[in-house]
């Protein structure tokens, strides 16, 4: 999917998704651009630095999820079964600007900027007992234990990135 399929957002409809994003307990706001039961769903999640999402997985084989980022920049963290992070993916504009993350596949998101805009698309209709699969190995959201796991996430993948720059800088 190219940025042309990405559907625009007005400055109105951005400043009012970070502001719900600002002033929700989650600090993240969906803006849903799909109907109820609707087997394609596209979103655009507006969501704030000290945003954590619990690591989870969507278990079916038709719910292939891609992020699109919009604005900002956002690691999405694959991890094993066991909770290990095994992959990390920066995306921001004018670098990898969409990554597909399969069914079945741990994975959460940290945020490097301020804040991110996102574009997520994913088949399967919406059932909230089926959708996703929380890794019972990380904190749940809006807990303490999910402040301190976000922090370790963030350092983490900041020194991965880093690291990763510094080989390729080394062999240019």
């Amino acid at each position: 999917m190219t940025d042309s399929n990405i559907p625009q957002l007005s400055e109105r409809e951005t400043e009012e998704g970070l502001s719900q994003a600002r002033s929700s307990p989650r600090r993240r706001y969906p803006k849903l651009l799909h109907q109820p039961g609707a087997e394609f769903n596209q979103v655009f999640n507006f969501i704030m630095r000290d945003s954590y999402m619990q690591p989870h997985l969507h278990p079916g084989e038709e719910k292939i999820e891609e992020i699109h980022i919009v604005d900002g920049s956002v690691v999405t963290i694959f991890f094993d079964d066991q909770g290990a992070v095994s992959d990390v993916v920066l995306l921001e504009k004018g670098g990898v600007e969409c990554v597909r993350v399969p069914a079945f596949a741990w994975h959460t998101y940290v945020m490097l900027s301020d804040s991110a805009i996102t574009y997520e698309t994913m088949m399967g209709v919406y059932d909230p007992t089926t959708w996703k699969r929380f890794a019972p190995w990380a904190p749940k959201e809006n807990t303490t234990e999910s402040e301190d796991y976000l922090m370790i996430l963030r350092d983490s993948v900041q020194k991965r990135l880093l690291a990763s720059r510094k080989g390729c800088d080394e062999s240019a």
